[in-house]
């Protein structure tokens, strides 16, 4: 079982999850106020030296493909997580998008589970990412994720059986309910953000590497 975590706000940060069995870190190189967000720079930090430890991986929300593409050459992460509101970026955009990246770089596509078409947009999708990322959705965060709440999982379940890519389930999950959610859903991996983290005095958050630690011994 893969298994994902946001998101790392350093270097440091990206190892220490790395050492405790995390295989994708996340990182959110953006300045639109996203939870856990990071410079460019500092992403591209943790991408170096994520090399040989886990595989990398930067989101974005924008819709604009040249500034996705400026992103993803100025951090170079082995995975861009594409995650801006739903259908912002079509499944055609996303082909054209893949021919602007660097060699190499492979696509995570976000679906909003329990969105209108849901299925019919995996199975779009699917067709032009090379992994797929099952999350829940709020009007709170920007883009589909990051919500710290689950979904319907026979919804994500469904998705699972329908496509032929790799699929990450995201949406809640902590080590109280991620075994739980494998069996529900079978995904290839599983991705936490919220319920992994430590809340810092006067606002923010770092990991909370005990909860990471047992959040994939759960999954495993």
């Amino acid at each position: 079982m893969i298994v994902q975590i946001y998101t790392a706000q350093s270097a440091a940060e990206a190892v220490a999850l790395a050492e405790r069995g995390v295989n994708h870190v996340g990182l959110t190189p953006t300045t639109v106020g996203l939870p856990g967000q990071i410079g460019e720079d500092v992403a591209a930090e943790a991408v170096t030296a994520l090399r040989g430890r886990a595989r990398s991986v930067a989101l974005s929300v924008e819709s604009d493909l040249d500034e996705i593409a400026r992103m993803a050459h100025a951090v170079g992460p082995d995975i861009l997580h594409l995650c801006g509101e739903v259908g912002a970026v079509d499944p055609k955009a996303v082909r054209r998008l893949r021919g602007m990246l660097p060699e190499g770089m492979e696509i995570m596509q976000a679906i909003a589970v329990g969105a209108d078409d849901d299925l019919a947009m995996a199975i779009a999708y699917a067709e032009v990412a090379d992994f797929l990322i099952l999350d829940s959705y709020t009007p709170d965060v920007q883009g589909v994720g990051a919500a710290g709440v689950t979904h319907d999982w026979s919804r994500s379940a469904g998705i699972v059986e329908a496509v032929d890519v790799p699929v990450v389930l995201a949406g809640g999950l902590s080590a109280a309910n991620v075994a739980e959610a494998i069996r529900a859903v079978r995904p290839w991996g599983v991705d936490s953000l919220t319920h992994t983290n430590r809340a810092l005095p006067g606002g923010g958050f770092e990991k909370d590497l005990d909860a990471v630690a047992a959040f994939v011994a759960a999954s495993r």
